[in-house]
């Protein structure tokens, strides 16, 4: 079976855009993993309608990407602190990823906003593909893709 005899109806990537493809999600996951945790500091520093950042927290909440902590400021009322779980946590690679695609094709001319390194040798984080067997570094022209077990062949209609 050929690729695009696959279906595509099951695809792990559509599946996962489906749950956190949309700029405002990956913005919030983005302030997220560098320690925003309240409502009123995602709007502030992203700049997002309330509305947006109410459905988009909600969404990622319930897919178990972000979890909530409730706290109270003295005087104020109890709300609540959202916080990456461990699920949330396995999209640092591709927030690395799109990050390390940005500073080399849509580059600000100041320079990267945010420098990520290595907290013992201060290198820069890159994200590279390596196979199961830690064979670093591979590019398309070292792997191989060819439909997998889940793979059905999609109609000839579509």
């Amino acid at each position: 079976m050929e690729w695009l005899e696959v279906s595509t109806e099951d695809c792990p990537v559509q599946r996962t855009l489906d749950v956190v493809g949309e700029k405002w999600s990956l913005l919030i996951l983005r302030d997220a993993v560098n320690g925003v945790r309240r409502f009123d500091d995602f709007r502030r520093h992203m700049g997002v309608s309330e509305a947006v950042l109410s459905d988009r927290l909600r969404k990622l909440t319930a897919a178990g990407i972000l979890t909530t902590v409730p706290y109270r400021e003295p005087g104020s009322r109890a709300r609540n602190e959202y916080r990456l779980t461990p699920k949330g946590w396995d999209l640092w690679p591709v927030l690395i990823a799109l990050r390390q695609w940005g500073e080399t094709h849509a580059a600000s001319p100041g320079g990267p906003v945010l420098d990520v390194r290595h907290a013992d040798c201060g290198a820069p984080v890159r994200v590279v593909v390596e196979c199961a067997t830690e064979h670093t570094e591979l590019t398309p022209r070292d792997v191989t893709a060819r439909p997998g077990p889940g793979a059905r062949r999609r109609n000839s209609e579509d």
